[in-house]
């Protein structure tokens, strides 16, 4: 268990009045970001357990829950038992939870997610797809991947456009468009993987168009008012940002000028945009670090404002003054998974129980331990008092 807070200055402070978020109010600033967790079945369809574990952690009503990244088509995939929206039967298995978790009054975002060459060329080959990238730039140790033709980038945003039309199928209040953590959209923004000569490649412009038209195909269905974007300036989770696991760091050297040029075209193109949800410096992936000189994301929080910034990453009890300096919804990730219960806690002062590391990625849509077993606050309370 975490050190109890004054529980008193949280449940006070702004973190526990309204925000509205497009067309809904939620009714706090706290937000569970997306998870992959790898507990659905073979065939990318929702479990029944994922079920339980969205509805378990729409706890407080008012919430906004994005899901885990979603495949929009199979060839977007390359991870195992990761859930996908492109088939009946995994709108259908959404749209059961989707239903679940507004019954509790809360919200949900479908976060829309393509690997590129972050596929694993096992899982890629098994499901009969060709890894691909904007660049022919191989994650180190891995085949390269093929790099997309113009036709064949242009057709993707077809699939965004089905995707978001899937979205609305299965019931979300909202569509997050993945655009972090060196995954394919990211991929076209780094030159470090994206070595094109046309108009996807070179300049900043052309780098961040993908980006662009990818949101606006979601747009187009959904409304500016329902959509959101998620990026990660100073990630380094995924070659090219890939430093944790790999000695060479090739993460572009100053993000700033990019994702700059990013966010006014986004406050530019859709001024009624849902939200801009950034991750911060140290974090990468599911662990933290160290910060480091001169990274920060004030500059992107400066570009958005007054418009609504989700800020992820590391942020535990104590976040008293969170909120809004660093902006106007705060995400959780990890202690989301350890506590269903968590606005709950930190309204009223509750310490956080630890989350099992050894239990975030255990495959398979029976594997509940770790999932859908943590306790909540008053489920704890009776298990000590029985005692």
């Amino acid at each position: 268990m975490g050190e109890a807070v004054n529980s008193s200055s949280i449940a006070d402070s702004v973190l526990f009045t309204p925000i509205q978020l497009g067309p809904v109010t939620l009714s706090h600033r706290i937000a569970m970001g997306p998870l992959t967790r790898h507990r659905n079945y073979a065939d990318h369809t929702p479990s029944e357990i994922a079920l339980t574990m969205y509805t378990q952690r729409a706890s407080y009503p008012g919430t906004l829950i994005v899901t885990e990244g979603n495949f929009f088509a199979k060839q977007s995939g390359g991870y195992r038992h990761v859930p996908g929206i492109y088939n009946e039967t995994q709108i259908e298995a959404w749209k059961k939870i989707t239903d679940a978790v507004r019954s509790k009054g809360c919200y949900m975002a479908l976060q829309l997610w393509c690997l590129g060459r972050a596929a694993l060329e096992e899982v890629a080959k098994d499901e009969g797809f060709e890894i691909f990238s904007p660049g022919d730039i191989p994650l180190p140790g891995q085949s390269k991947p093929h790099m997309l033709t113009i036709p064949e980038i242009k057709a993707w945003i077809e699939i965004y456009t089905q995707a978001a039309k899937n979205a609305v199928a299965a019931g979300f209040d909202f569509v997050e468009v993945h655009a972090a953590n060196g995954y394919f959209i990211d991929q076209f923004l780094h030159e470090v993987s994206n070595n094109r000569t046309d108009e996807y490649g070179g300049s900043i412009e052309n780098r961040c168009r993908l980006a662009l038209e990818a949101a606006q195909a979601v747009v187009d269905i959904v409304g500016q008012e329902r959509t959101g974007l998620r990026i990660s300036p100073w990630g380094e989770f995924l070659d090219p940002f890939c430093s944790l696991y790999y000695d060479d760091r090739m993460r572009m050297d100053d993000p700033i000028p990019t994702f700059s040029y990013l966010v006014r075209q986004f406050k530019e193109r859709f001024p009624n945009f849902a939200y801009l949800h950034v991750t911060e410096p140290r974090v990468e992936g599911d662990v933290d670090r160290q910060d480091r000189p001169k990274e920060s994301n004030d500059f992107l929080r400066e570009i958005w404002r007054p418009n609504v910034y989700l800020t992820a990453g590391g942020y535990t009890e104590d976040v008293r003054d969170v909120i809004p300096r660093m902006g106007d919804v705060l995400v959780y990730g990890r202690y989301f998974i350890s506590n269903p219960d968590l606005p709950h806690r930190l309204k009223k002062g509750i310490p956080f129980t630890k989350y099992n590391r050894a239990t975030f990625y255990l495959h398979g849509p029976d594997k509940t331990e770790g999932y859908t077993d943590y306790p909540t606050a008053e489920e704890q309370a009776h298990l000590v008092a029985k005692q």
